[in-house]
């Protein structure tokens, strides 16, 4: 009689417990948005962490079924679990000057297994430099405005395009990255938009990101490759902005990375950027080279300039390339020209600058490379004609215009 009393009782419990459950669970889905409602009743399972995935998905299309568009933001992972994403996740975005180092940095992470950044979205730069002509625009703003577009229907608009494509451009990893350089011209922006994402930016002496500019024929809007005087002054111009974002978000959030230091001592600043990302450390990130090209490996793109560079392993032979071929007024003027360079902390009457001394690892690196240059070289050479090959079927119906160019916001 006892027991069946004590079953009767943990019935009706069971019940009322699932009936107070739901109830709750409909308050929520009336009166927060769907993102809200799933970061709030996603368990280990949506992340992936423990459970029994076919069950899971169960649930997940049921849901969908019963509330339409609510799983919207989810995708299957490699392991055939769901992945949930949404505008609070850990997001990282690398940024600072083309061929500052921003792609070394990427596929130095995209080593780590936990991390995921794949190759130039470069939609998204675009994007976030067309929203701020819309805003700064008298005229075009007063038309979002009459036409009920707001700035929070363009922030959802904006964050869930940018989700889209870093979520969807690659595989799936505990921690998703994208690298765009010019993203950080937008970083107090996107902090508002990803409120827990986090920032590297990428500094490297301005005289070596010019001279790379140019010899390389990286085109840029708004840059003369013919002038180092024009180009120097407009990379001032870029850093300052980026630096001023950066600071702006504090180093809680923004975190600078010198590109000399990182390669020059990769083991110690590599460690500071992933205790900044609060990621683990993993002996791949010192060799990210035996990764580029392997299935489910670090993917490279054809058409990026910086591609045919960081298939080597961590070097310093382009640490000083730059020396001796800019211009003698220039260098006279160098103080006025590019201010920044004292500001970021390089000395811009010395030429050419002391860095400091790299670790036996990268020596040994970079003899490497010297004493095997033939082949380094036949690698480039591929790279350089696949991005030409490209370039040429694109140029009979594009006369005059840049394919590749970057555009600062």
């Amino acid at each position: 009689m006892h027991l069946r009393w004590l079953s009767r009782r943990t019935l009706c419990l069971i019940v009322f417990g699932t009936f107070a459950f739901c109830l709750l669970l409909i308050y929520q889905l009336a009166t927060q948005p769907c993102d809200s409602v799933l970061a709030s009743f996603r368990n280990e399972n949506l992340k992936g962490k423990g459970g029994h995935p076919n069950k899971t998905i169960e649930a997940l299309s049921y849901l969908q079924q019963e509330f339409p568009g609510i799983l919207d933001r989810f995708r299957m992972s490699g392991n055939s679990r769901p992945f949930y994403y949404d505008r609070q996740m850990p997001l990282v975005f690398i940024g600072g000057m083309p061929r500052s180092g921003t792609t070394l940095l990427r596929v130095i992470l995209d080593a780590h297994p936990d991390v995921r950044c794949g190759e130039e979205t470069r939609v998204i730069p675009r994007l976030l430099g067309m929203k701020q002509q819309w805003m700064t625009s008298p005229i075009e703003s007063k038309r979002l405005a009459e036409a009920g577009i707001t700035g929070e229907v363009l922030d959802n608009a904006i964050s869930s395009f940018i989700l889209e494509i870093i979520v969807r451009h690659g595989k799936i990893a505990k921690r998703l990255c994208n690298k765009d350089p010019f993203t950080l011209r937008s970083a107090v922006y996107l902090n508002t938009l990803f409120p827990n994402a986090k920032y590297i930016l990428l500094l490297r002496d301005g005289r070596a990101v010019i001279h790379s500019i140019i010899s390389r024929k990286v085109t840029i809007t708004g840059f003369d490759l013919t002038s180092y005087r024009q180009c120097l002054t407009k990379w001032n111009s870029a850093m300052t902005a980026m630096w001023g974002q950066c600071r702006s978000l504090g180093e809680s959030y923004c975190f600078p990375v010198h590109y000399e230091q990182l390669v020059l001592h990769p083991r110690e600043h590599i460690k500071r950027i992933l205790d900044f990302l609060e990621l683990p450390w993993n002996d791949s990130v010192l060799h990210h080279d035996q990764l580029v090209g392997r299935p489910d490996g670090i993917a490279l793109s054809d058409l990026e300039r910086s591609s045919d560079q960081v298939i080597k392993p961590i070097n310093i032979e382009a640490l000083s390339k730059w020396v001796g071929h800019i211009p003698e007024d220039v260098v006279r003027d160098m103080a006025k020209i590019a201010p920044m360079l004292q500001t970021l902390g390089y000395d811009p009457a010395a030429n050419p600058p002391d860095y400091g001394k790299p670790d036996s690892f990268v020596l040994h690196n970079t003899k490497h490379i010297q004493a095997h240059q033939h082949i380094w070289e036949a690698k480039e050479r591929e790279f350089a004609k696949k991005r030409e090959a490209f370039q040429k079927s694109r140029r009979k119906g594009s006369a005059g215009k840049h394919l590749d160019a970057d555009t600062p916001n």
